[in-house]
């Protein structure tokens, strides 16, 4: 009989990804392009500044106002007529979409770009009932030919070049071979087109969610959104509780903060707002809008003040392109939905620390990614706490992560309880102060050089030595 196959660790798979060469290659020259890119859409630094911390702001206020504005969200959604449903877990979202999906006997859905239904791992809950669920974006339909996970948030496929797609293309899709990018993408879409007219429903991703109006705003390059909301008689729309903003201007800060810091562009080629199901005197899209509302731990980041800045985050994957690990080891070396450096701190809220335990260690806190994060949230910090977090006793205070830590070592754990013991009782503080006075008054002082610390020095930008555009999959 064989033995069960052990699950590989975070190391054991960062081991493999540093020693894939090829890999390394195709993600060294995809993030050197995309800081560039980056870099050219913010050439004054005041500006850029003063537009973080607008976007900061528009952020912080909405979480502040978080309940309310979810109400709020909910009640214009029902006055347009959109369906709100509400989940706490991905078990209890996926049986959402399942009963919308029975209800419609639907056996074909297709899908747009969703980072929550990868979440949810929707597309195998669906097949596991019988439903097909295909991927639209280019990139996240490229990673699903090869049964693939995406490996990064914005352009899934990013760890393939152009060959490697041509050979899974003609593998698949039994195409001739080629590696131009243009024949490339109109096979895709020509596979595609077809399938928006075929499915019974469309499914969608929200990049935010508007409480003022009651609309749902999705950002796209590539038509496939647009076409996921309007051809299929049914759209059910999937986001986190964080997505919501109060104001439709509160959008204008985050989109141009979004499409600058995630592809380097000035705006998307598509922003779709959809604020209810077709009209009696429209002449295209969905008879039906349903927007499923995911908690899935968020709730759970939103109780802390620290760690609430987690929920900032707009999705525009700048931190793992400006961070030395990810660019080493790819995003499928982190095993989980979100990768680098935001994956590291959301997701021991959705899946506990201790399932995660390795990812807040796995950053050289270089603070590249507080750097360049357009809405500021302060993940080197973050990732301080979590790993504070990871080493402290379950009892020791009320945890914010679900999950247990590693507790402390006996000799740690003792001396912790001697440092609250001092610091709780004012009696014994002052005699301790008055002893280590005496002490100190008794032996002579040590003199050293100042040591000053300085953070790692960044790297300097590599030449790219591929064309952009054998980087498949940007959205």
């Amino acid at each position: 009989m064989n033995a069960p196959a052990i699950p590989m660790t975070f190391k054991c798979r960062a081991h493999d990804a540093v020693h894939d060469a090829q890999l390394r290659r195709n993600f060294r020259g995809a993030m050197d392009f995309l800081m560039a890119k980056r870099a050219a859409q913010f050439p004054d630094g005041d500006e850029l500044e003063r537009l973080r911390s607008f976007g900061n702001a528009v952020r912080a206020r909405a979480l502040s106002k978080l309940p309310e504005l979810l109400e709020r969200l909910e009640t214009n959604l029902t006055r347009n007529g959109v369906k709100v449903h509400w989940a706490e877990t991905v078990d209890e979202a996926n049986a959402i979409v399942h009963d919308i999906v029975r209800a419609h006997e639907a056996r074909q859905v297709i899908k747009g770009k969703s980072m929550v239904s990868e979440e949810m791992e929707m597309n195998h809950y669906l097949e596991g009932h019988g439903v097909d669920c295909l991927e639209s974006d280019m990139g996240e339909f490229i990673v699903q030919l090869g049964n693939e996970k995406p490996s990064h948030i914005i352009m899934p496929a990013i760890h393939l070049n152009a060959g490697q797609v041509a050979s899974l293309f003609h593998d698949k899709l039994e195409v001739d071979y080629t590696e131009d990018v243009d024949r490339l993408i109109q096979i895709g879409r020509e596979t595609l087109r077809r399938k928006f007219y075929e499915a019974d429903i469309g499914v969608s991703g929200v990049n935010f969610a508007v409480a003022e109006t009651g609309s749902l705003l999705l950002v796209e390059n590539e038509g496939n959104g647009r076409m996921s909301t309007t051809v299929p008689p049914v759209h059910i729309a999937v986001t986190g509780i964080e997505k919501v903003v109060e104001n439709l201007r509160d959008v204008v800060p985050l989109l141009s903060l979004l499409t600058r810091s995630a592809t380097g562009q000035p705006i998307t080629t598509y922003v779709n707002v959809i604020s209810g199901p077709r009209k009696a005197e429209e002449l295209d899209g969905p008879q039906e809008v349903h927007l499923v509302l995911l908690d899935n731990g968020r709730s759970q980041a939103f109780a802390d003040s620290e760690l609430r800045q987690t929920l900032n985050c707009i999705r525009c994957g700048a931190c793992m392109n400006h961070c030395p690990v990810y660019t080493r080891i790819g995003g499928h070396a982190y095993g989980t939905v979100y990768p680098g450096p935001i994956g590291k701190i959301i997701t021991p809220h959705m899946l506990g620390l201790e399932a995660t335990k390795d990812l807040p260690s796995a950053s050289s806190l270089c603070g590249a990614c507080g750097e360049v994060c357009p809405v500021k949230i302060p993940i080197p910090a973050i990732l301080r706490r979590l790993r504070e977090e990871n080493v402290r006793a379950p009892d020791d205070e009320p945890r914010h992560m679900r999950g247990q830590g590693s507790k402390y070592s006996r000799a740690e754990g003792l001396a912790w309880k001697g440092w609250r013991l001092l610091n709780t009782s004012p009696r014994l503080y002052r005699l301790f102060n008055l002893a280590a006075t005496r002490l100190s008054a008794l032996t002579p002082p040590k003199l050293g050089p100042w040591t000053e610390h300085h953070s790692a020095p960044k790297a300097a930008p590599r030449s790219l030595h591929e064309l952009a555009r054998e980087h498949l999959g940007e959205d």
